[in-house]
């Protein structure tokens, strides 16, 4: 378990504030201030989206006081807090480079469940950026778009359909697995990720585009169903 000495050390590598390490782990400042001064012990649900964040970035912990960076290129984060340390990644990515996120073989169900809370606080922050700068390949006749203000949807034939979707962000690629928890391998190579954006161009271009009323449909009822998701993932 991450102690107040590792979580000092780890900011330190990183060359982050207090406030930076809230933001990136979705805490309140005052938890990592009074976790540093040994002033009460946060929760192991708190601790655990603490070491996250700080995993994300390349930190190692070594037992009780080891903190280095590690010198790995590829990230795993698991479980629910993982991925939504992952999915705020995603927007920080975005806000500073313009390329296109490209995501294949998506199930955006799938995505609304881990988020559970943060799903449509996700949707909400995303839908910031001005222009549309995401595409989605999702599996033939999946008429659920929830990105639809911010990107751009295709379908994969039934056939051609794989249950392991990948996301190409920035120099980052991503490969998610969702049972029976999330799993995210994240890789930090340039390369990779220009080979998997040039792998998604030929699927995009072979997808089928689909009818004009399925996502006009979605339009007119997206309230209510965001309101639903936001129901079933408050329980």
């Amino acid at each position: 378990m991450l102690t107040a000495s590792q979580c000092r050390a780890a900011r330190a590598l990183l060359n982050w504030s207090q406030p930076d390490l809230a933001k990136h782990a979705g805490v309140h400042v005052q938890t990592i201030s009074a976790f540093e001064k040994d002033h009460g012990s946060p929760s192991k649900n708190t601790l655990q989206k603490i070491t996250n964040a700080l995993e994300y970035e390349g930190i190692e912990f070594q037992g009780t006081n080891g903190v280095r960076l590690n010198q790995s290129d590829t990230q795993t984060l698991r479980g629910e807090d993982g991925f939504r340390t992952f999915s705020y990644d995603v927007y920080q990515t975005l806000q500073h480079d313009d390329r296109e996120v490209l995501q294949a073989y998506v199930d955006d169900k799938k995505y609304a469940r881990w988020l559970k809370t943060e799903a449509t606080p996700h949707i909400d922050r995303m839908e910031t950026f001005k222009k549309k700068n995401y595409r989605i390949l999702q599996q033939e006749d999946d008429i659920y778009f929830p990105a639809i203000n911010y990107a751009e949807y295709r379908w994969i034939p039934k056939k051609q359909f794989l249950p392991v979707p990948f996301m190409v962000y920035g120099d980052k690629m991503a490969i998610m697995l969702f049972e029976p928890e999330p799993v995210i391998i994240v890789n930090n190579y340039p390369k990779i990720a220009q080979a998997y954006r040039l792998q998604f161009e030929t699927l995009w271009e072979r997808a089928i585009i689909p009818p004009a009323d399925a996502f006009e449909n979605w339009q007119k009822n997206r309230d209510k169903i965001l309101q639903t998701i936001r129901k079933e993932n408050a329980c």
